[in-house]
């Protein structure tokens, strides 16, 4: 372990041991002819070590998010988050349907500050879906929302799938950089893939030739230095394609770190965004700890554009996180505190400078929408519309 890392408790350990075990059969039940052993690709590490049912990071019960946890969302930093996205949701319902869907809600924090501000807004959704893949973390949301808006909870439902066909609103915080990506390396005129193999004393890289279709074609369309590592993201692919086979009408919202393609493969970038979170630690090691640490890459936002442009979805604007909160009316909502009231006020102004601030959130965090359907301008990229950098 880096020592410059917390030790885990010996619970916590016990608990990695026995993903590490678990990843280690499925490397072994994998056998390959050109390494002549066990292999599996990183997207496949990366699937086990998050979702892994009962032992994943984000299947198992340990806390993620807040100071608590590894590291901390806009919606665990500050209510103004939610209650800023609100009045965009509320625009995109009131053209469509009364209708939410959120992917990956986390704590569940940021849909009880959404439902908050609808309410105060008079704008409230006949429904609020929430599509969580874990357990455990569908139980906290479900404990969060009885606790803090009860009288809603009837609202609200907990789906297992995508619905096969939706109007309204579709909002995912974080959701894209978690998950599973494939890792190239581009070298000597040949694209191989990195995966993970395991040894007497861990798990260890291993590349092969790239033989899966549909990921060497989009690695070949790349154009990037000799002897560069990255990533492709084929499920953030899948999961745009099966978004928009189920909206009929409305928008969705994707908020997440990443870049356009032009600075997410430049060539200074040679060794990828892979990274991890312990702890509020972030390193590079994926192998550390499994199933105790968040495993991210930054998103390559001209692929969701492009992905979700094919499958018959409108570009509706790509900016960043600080100037969609300030279209929105974050500053409006500050605004509603008192600067006299130094107690409630300073908390509030700091929020607003975490999530706004280039060397905080502001700047690396992005928000693109995409739709159907939807004839109006959504009033979060009515400035700094920074789509000419996809």
């Amino acid at each position: 372990m880096p020592a410059t890392l917390p030790e885990p408790t010996a619970a916590a350990a016990r608990h990695s041991i026995t993903l590490a075990e678990t990843i280690r059969r499925d490397i072994a039940a994998h056998y390959d002819r050109e390494t002549r052993g066990g292999w599996i690709p990183f997207s496949r590490f990366m699937d086990l070590a998050l979702y892994a049912p009962g032992l994943g990071y984000y299947a198992a019960g340990a806390h993620k998010f807040g100071d608590a946890g590894d590291f901390i969302t806009g919606p665990e930093l500050s209510p103004l988050f939610g209650r800023t996205l609100a009045r965009q949701v509320a625009e995109i319902t009131a053209e469509s349907a009364p209708h939410i869907l959120e992917l990956g809600a986390g704590s569940g924090k940021l849909a009880v500050d959404l439902l908050a501000e609808l309410e105060r807004l008079e704008r409230l959704p006949d429904s609020y879906a929430i599509l969580e893949v874990s357990a455990d973390l569908r139980a906290r949301q479900q404990d969060l929302v009885r606790e803090r808006l009860p009288h809603l909870l009837d609202r609200l439902c907990w789906l297992d799938a995508l619905p096969e066909r939706f109007s309204g609103a579709i909002v995912a915080n974080e959701v894209l950089d978690a998950l599973p990506v494939h890792l190239l390396h581009w070298r000597d005129s040949a694209i191989t893939e990195r995966g993970v193999a395991a040894d007497a004393d861990g798990f260890i890289w291993q590349e092969r030739a790239t033989i899966d279709p549909e990921l060497l074609h989009a690695a070949q369309q790349i154009a990037v230095p000799d002897d560069y590592i990255s990533e492709i993201c084929l499920a953030a692919r899948g999961l745009v394609n099966s978004l928009a086979q189920s909206l009929e009408q409305g928008a969705m919202l994707f908020v997440d770190y990443g870049f356009g393609a032009r600075e997410y493969y430049h060539p200074q970038r040679r060794s990828g965004t892979l990274m991890c979170h312990y702890r509020h630690h972030a390193h590079d090691n994926p192998f550390f700890l499994p199933g105790l640490q968040d495993i991210t890459a930054h998103v390559n936002f001209t692929d969701i554009a492009e992905c979700g442009i094919d499958a018959g979805l409108e570009l509706l604007g790509y900016t960043s996180q600080a100037l969609f909160l300030i279209n929105c009316g974050i500053t409006d909502l500050i605004g509603e505190t008192s600067p006299e009231n130094l107690r409630d006020y300073l908390p509030l102004s700091a929020q607003l400078q975490k999530l706004t601030s280039p060397a905080e959130m502001g700047e690396l965090f992005k928000v693109i929408a995409l739709g159907k359907k939807m004839t109006n301008p959504l009033s979060g990229f009515a400035n700094g519309d920074l789509t000419r950098l996809l």
